[in-house]
């Protein structure tokens, strides 16, 4: 199955023609060991299904699988992941030291790396991108547009809501040409692995200026659909951008002055294939090369047809999120009954694959902090209905809002985790309005960026190993998915991720208790993803933090 820059048009009708008798679902991105690792570059096409589209190609507007998926392709930050792992390494930053405050990060770069328009990549290229993101305004400081920015850094230099004013940045300086460095207002034990995110990969600041990527033209406007951010996505990495046909695919080509190991197929081509039934009628039928999110009962035939199947250790959350500005959802004995009706081993039965864990926190346990004497809230109907009762909403009614047309790692089949979930509630007595939504953008815009919601499904792949980057991403501030304000918490986890490493283990420990005795949602589980390729696809590494690059791979 050599596939040719000739070929490719015919791959893609094929795929089309799927399209057209297919539903919508979509992924994220792998973990785990690699699909092959021998073979020779050949050139061709590497097509690849992706669950959805990207949302926009700028990654600092985006906190989703399938735009970083892509992101990953075009883009570098200043520090990757060792591969395999989720441990922090030098990427665009050769080396980097601290200062004994643990306040100023001075990066040495690299000398020999351009962006894909010729724009030198150096010191002012990397204030460029810190000051862009501190300096953005309206719509662009909304936490769904922002959101790991506003999740990490949490502050911009001016802002209408006084809560956002200032943040961790400080100022970036340029030392030399090679020598950039960077200060915080205080100290953030996760600040190297966080700059391993997409949202915080380096992009030209040429291509930003000329194609306005920050214009706000009027406040209708949403940000992330400049021209640059459709059109012109400009970084460092082994593919550039060529097209994108929305909802169809996203195409990019080898950028021949990339500094690392070149690509070894001349075309990539991420194809959007929403429903899973067609993702693997497409493999099989050789129209693409690999998708991720294989559903459980297609592994053993994929296997026994020759095709690879790779496992991936789940680093993940899924998570029942609770509302707390529903008034009803604001009184704990509430949240408290919906925990107890919830029996997570049916619901991982009914909607996630074999393997699966139930969770008992916001975090999997591999991460730092993870808790054994978290409350558990263990299943028993009969409280459900007391504490209902004790609250005088024996008779509740609530809104469950739910995702169609996805799949994540953390969430393969929300239509069935929802159904399997609202049956357990009305067992005792709660009646579920459901409200379906499609993906992107309507279901994150309106959990994220809004308070007309009041159950919904959401979760987390880790982007890297630090509690931080789960349950200080999810509490650290408050939220328009969860509703409420608990300085508390919110204290805690601020001193916490000021920590040196070596002493955030017990601290985590009692954020863990703290939560789980607050109750905001529901742990789920940790479900097992797992992708598959076509017999000939060699040196596709994969990754626990789903950092992917794909130019060591062969089509042959």
């Amino acid at each position: 199955m050599v596939r040719t820059i000739g070929g490719r048009a015919a791959a893609l009708l094929a795929v089309g023609a799927l399209l057209a008798t297919a539903g919508c679902a979509e992924s994220d991105r792998p973990d785990g060991d690699a699909a092959g690792t021998e073979g020779g570059g050949d050139g061709g096409t590497f097509v690849f299904a992706a669950s959805s589209d990207p949302v926009v190609l700028d990654p600092a507007f985006a906190s989703d699988g399938e735009t970083f998926r892509v992101a990953r392709q075009m883009f570098e930050g200043l520090v990757g992941t060792e591969p395999g792992t989720a441990d922090p390494a030098p990427l665009l930053a050769e080396s980097w030291e601290t200062s004994d405050d643990e306040l100023t990060y001075t990066f040495d770069l690299r000398d020999d790396v351009t962006f894909h328009d010729g724009t030198t990549f150096d010191a002012a290229a990397v204030c460029a991108n810190f000051d862009r993101w501190y300096h953005w305004t309206g719509l662009q400081q909304n936490e769904n547009i922002s959101y790991y920015y506003n999740s990490l850094y949490q502050g911009f230099e001016t802002s209408e809501d006084p809560e956002l004013v200032g943040g961790l940045y400080d100022s970036c300086e340029v030392v030399d040409d090679q020598t950039a460095a960077v200060s915080l207002t205080r100290p953030f034990a996760g600040f190297i692995a966080s700059l391993s995110l997409p949202a915080f990969s380096m992009q030209s600041p040429t291509a930003m200026e000329e194609y306005d990527a920050d214009n706000i033209s009027g406040s209708e406007d949403d940000v992330r659909f400049s021209a640059y951010g459709t059109e012109h996505p400009t970084g460092t990495g082994p593919f550039q951008f060529e097209s994108w046909e929305r909802g169809q695919a996203v195409t990019l080509v080898p950028y021949e002055d990339y500094w690392g190991d070149p690509a070894q197929v001349d075309e990539v081509v991420v194809q959007t294939i929403s429903d899973g039934n067609a993702r693997r009628q497409a493999l099989e039928g050789g129209q693409i090369d690999g998708y991720d999110l294989v559903a459980p009962g297609d592994i053993g035939a994929l296997e026994d047809a020759g095709f690879q199947v790779e496992d991936r250790d789940p680093f993940n959350v899924l998570y029942l999120g609770m509302n707390q500005a529903v008034p009803e959802l604001a009184d704990p004995r509430v949240r408290q009954a919906i925990a107890h009706a919830i029996d997570k081993d049916a619901v991982i039965s009914q909607s996630m694959p074999e393997g699966s864990v139930a969770a008992t926190q916001f975090m999997p346990d591999l991460v730092t902090g993870w808790s054994d004497d978290v409350e558990t809230y263990d299943y028993d109907p009969d409280a459900a209905r007391e504490l209902l009762a004790e609250a005088g909403q024996s008779d509740l009614t609530v809104d469950f809002v739910y995702p169609t047309g996805v799949s994540r790692p953390y969430m393969p089949s929300p239509e069935d985790t929802f159904v399997a979930i609202r049956s357990q509630l009305e067992a005792v007595g709660i009646t579920v309005n459901p409200v379906a939504l499609p993906w992107s953008p309507d279901y994150l815009d309106r959990i994220q960026g809004g308070t007309d919601h009041g159950l919904h499904l959401l979760g987390w792949t880790g982007d890297y190993n630090d509690p931080d980057n789960f349950v200080g991403v999810f509490f650290g501030t408050p939220k328009n998915e969860w509703g409420f304000d608990n300085p508390e918490l919110f204290d805690a986890l601020a001193a916490a991720r000021e920590l040196p490493v070596d002493e955030q283990e017990d601290a985590y420990s009692e954020i863990n208790d703290q939560i789980m005795e607050f109750l905001p949602g529901v742990p789920l589980a940790s479900p097992v993803p797992s992708l598959a390729f076509a017999e000939d696809v060699q040196g596709y590494e994969t990754s626990p933090v789903q950092d992917e690059v794909w130019n060591g791979v062969t089509v042959s």
